[in-house]
């Protein structure tokens, strides 16, 4: 009875006791774990939903008009403002790189990513990628509706247009698909440098999109800001999520 009663009170090894120092090395590990693009992320979401219901504000009580016009202005001649500031390349150069965030492009670059992603057998990861870009387009038409902001008539348009204004469209559109697809390649990627890059390539054609919105004079900069802010948070949090179910999602399957 005397052994079995030692067998009883001592079921876990002598190292398995709990010490400060474990409880802080189990946390250091974790904190290593935890990837830099995950943080970032979070950041993105945060910042990027609060400047956008900050902006939305302004926008509503007419704070951001003089921003808006001033930059408008700046970026054409002043003696014609039907012209726009620079060499002629440039307004090529700008006609042609705003194509990048329309929907015909867009929707090309979609479903060219979707068909390579069920051709590598990452279906799961291609249906998430179609939904969230669909989500985002479904998200970017609420907001214009919403806010209903008229396209400003500061300048001429070097570009025919048809839609309301605020978010800019193009800039909202770019940053979800580019940015959606940019974190789910960068997933795939171990190297810090490779994944640094897919980001870093989404990050610039969005910027060229919007820059090229309020360079042909078919947006308010602060419709662009607007823009951006909504379709980063809403392409951090799609690939939070992804980064999240997809694993889980894909193992169950395959056990299945």
């Amino acid at each position: 009875m005397g052994e079995t009663r030692g067998h009883l009170q001592c079921p876990r090894a002598r190292g398995s006791t709990v010490t400060p120092r474990k409880i802080w090395a189990a946390t250091q590990e974790k904190i290593t774990l935890l990837e830099p693009m995950v943080v970032v992320a979070f950041l993105a979401v945060s910042v990027s939903g609060f400047v956008f219901l900050r902006l939305a504000s302004e926008i509503s009580e007419r704070e951001t008009r003089a921003f808006d016009t001033a930059i408008l202005r700046a970026l054409r001649e002043p003696q014609d403002l039907a012209v726009p500031i620079g060499p002629a390349w440039l307004m090529k150069a700008f006609t042609d790189l705003t194509s990048l965030g329309g929907v015909t492009v867009l929707s090309i670059i979609t479903t060219l990513s979707v068909i390579f992603l069920f051709l590598v057998r990452r279906r799961i990861t291609a249906i998430f990628l179609m939904l969230s870009v669909l989500g985002g387009w479904v998200l970017s038409n609420g907001l214009k509706l919403g806010f209903s902001r008229p396209r400003p008539e500061i300048v001429p348009h070097l570009v025919e247009v048809h839609d309301l204004s605020f978010p800019s469209g193009h800039a909202m559109l770019s940053a979800v698909a580019y940015l959606t697809l940019g974190l789910l390649l960068a997933q795939t990627q171990k190297s810090r440098v490779l994944r640094c890059y897919f980001v870093g390539i989404a990050i610039f054609l969005t910027v060229l999109v919007g820059v090229s919105r309020v360079y042909l004079g078919v947006h308010f900069p602060t419709d662009v800001l607007g823009g951006w802010c909504a379709g980063a948070a809403w392409a951090c949090l799609c690939w939070l999520i992804a980064r999240r179910l997809i694993p889980e999602v894909e193992r169950a399957a395959s056990q299945g």
